[in-house]
């Protein structure tokens, strides 16, 4: 799952289910291990069709794309 996320950083329960061919409740299972480890955290509010983001990860991709602001770096 972890090495999915590096890959993809935003998913849902069923896209990572049918990506790594897990069943539903063991992709469910190991997002919420990562979630209670802080590595991933859901960023919906919803019940239904979560969508989990690995954020620091994403956070260390954006670094330095930052928009300039009046020309000054």
């Amino acid at each position: 799952m972890h090495r999915e996320l590096r890959l993809k950083p935003f998913c849902t329960v069923s896209s990572a289910a049918a990506k790594l061919n897990l069943s539903f409740p063991a992709a469910a299972k190991s997002l919420s291990a990562l979630e209670q480890l802080g590595i991933v955290r859901e960023i919906t509010g919803r019940e239904r069709d979560r969508v989990y983001a690995y954020e620091r990860y994403v956070e260390l991709l954006a670094e330095g794309t930052e928009p300039l602001r009046d020309g000054i770096p």
